[in-house]
């Protein structure tokens, strides 16, 4: 058996995890009866805790040692993380769980603009997986139109999102340069939690006295979606290429969306399923486009 062959399974095992890990987050997120921003706050807090013995015990020097440089984009990452969270997760309570796990689900094609607006040049299959994309998107949102006002303030908060999601990866780029996976994300996770603290308190949201049901949830979402999920995919990047675990992560909203019909009753809108299925079709060519791109520029005898 080949190194290749012996690797397949552990993969693919660890893409299944991640997949159903993150699929989780958004029907927990509904489940537990708590606000959304309190939930945030408690998902990063807690996931800073755990990584706290690890980052100032091993990986301390990394800390110290760092530029400030890299030191500045983490904090920064750590902020548009807490934008991501402070607008995707309340999404999901004031409107559909299918809907705003697609929408928050566009985060690549914002991050191809990202790259755009930086002089990097975007192939014509990335422009058409965007113009499917916002298409979809538009669609989506526009059925929610006959549903309720909050429907559509909660796609708009979905959609800003995954802008701010594409944010926080750029500028988290830049700080792993210098920064490992470990401590990078104890920097995120440490500074989002501190700026939904501070929200919370502001907006004076109950930050305690949940049921055990709650709590569980919270938990469920550490566990899973937050420290499980994306460690698996990390796993999975060791093994596989970056647009593959992209697209696989695409799963997640239809698996979002079982979910919360099995679980939570929350039944997909119809004439939403169109405009999601076009949005993941135009993210997936997107993702394809920008790969096939990338091959082209390290090896150019490719075929087209």
């Amino acid at each position: 058996m080949n190194e290749r062959s012996s690797t397949r399974l552990p993969t693919v095992l660890a893409l299944t995890v991640a997949v159903l890990a993150v699929s989780s987050s958004a029907p927990l997120i509904v489940f537990a009866a708590a606000p959304a921003l309190a939930i945030a706050f408690w998902r990063n807090a807690i996931a800073a805790a755990v990584l706290t013995p690890i980052t100032y015990g091993p990986r301390r020097s990394e800390i110290t040692g760092a530029s400030r440089r890299a030191k500045v984009f983490g904090v920064l990452a750590g902020v548009a993380l807490a934008a991501h969270f402070a607008t995707w997760m309340p999404s999901v309570q004031l409107g559909s769980v299918a809907t705003a796990s697609a929408l928050v689900a566009t985060q690549p094609v914002w991050q191809g603009l990202i790259a755009a607006a930086q002089g990097r040049r975007l192939p014509l299959a990335g422009w058409i997986g965007i113009g499917l994309a916002v298409a979809g998107a538009a669609w989506a949102t526009g059925a929610d139109f006959g549903v309720s006002t909050q429907a559509v303030f909660a796609d708009v908060l979905a959609l800003l999102g995954g802008v701010f999601a594409a944010v926080y990866t750029a500028l988290g780029e830049q700080a792993r340069t210098e920064l490992r996976t470990t401590t990078y994300t104890w920097i995120c996770y440490s500074v989002c939690a501190a700026i939904l603290l501070v929200v919370c308190l502001v907006a004076g949201l109950d930050l305690g006295g949940y049921d055990n049901r709650t709590w569980l949830a919270i938990l469920g979402l550490v566990v899973g979606a937050q420290l499980l999920g994306h460690s698996m995919f990390n796993y999975a990047l060791e093994h596989t290429s970056a647009t593959m675990v992209a697209v696989l992560g695409l799963i997640e909203v239809p698996g979002a969306a079982f979910l919360a019909w099995v679980w939570l009753d929350q039944q997909p809108r119809l004439a939403a399923l169109p405009g999601i299925a076009l949005l993941l079709a135009g993210v997936a060519v997107f993702l394809l486009g920008a790969t096939r791109a990338s091959r082209l520029a390290v090896d150019p005898a490719l075929p087209d």
